[in-house]
């Protein structure tokens, strides 16, 4: 077990935006690698696959953090702020809507004492 934490950030583009969303989005990855504590900042794009059903998410960031602190980090960073203030807060913007979940490989009560 770890402290990492593991994040989907989910994006819905709007009507007609989603191959301009991903290239706007593809753009954040190289200074989010070379962040302290980012082992891997990844831009994934929705496919058909008979196993799989689609979502008006198509576009989603799978990311993970050395801990909770590097990625709060990330989101204080200038670049991330201004990218969700144009693209997501701002009318012009290229994103619907937004999604972003955290998880953690650790279970509920890991530190829990143990009884026997």
């Amino acid at each position: 077990m770890t402290n990492r934490v593991y994040v989907l950030a989910q994006f819905k583009p709007k009507a007609g935006k989603e191959a301009e969303l991903f290239e706007a989005l593809k753009a954040l990855e190289p200074d989010s690698l070379r962040e302290e504590g980012c082992i891997q900042y990844r831009l994934l794009r929705q496919i058909d696959h008979p196993s799989a059903t689609r979502n008006d998410y198509a576009i989603v960031f799978n990311e993970i953090w050395q801990d909770a602190e590097a990625w709060s980090a990330h989101g204080r960073r200038k670049q991330i702020q201004n990218f969700f203030a144009t693209h997501l807060h701002a009318e012009t913007g290229l994103i619907a809507d937004a999604h972003v979940t955290a998880y953690s490989d650790e279970s509920i009560d890991f530190d829990a004492p143990i009884f026997e």
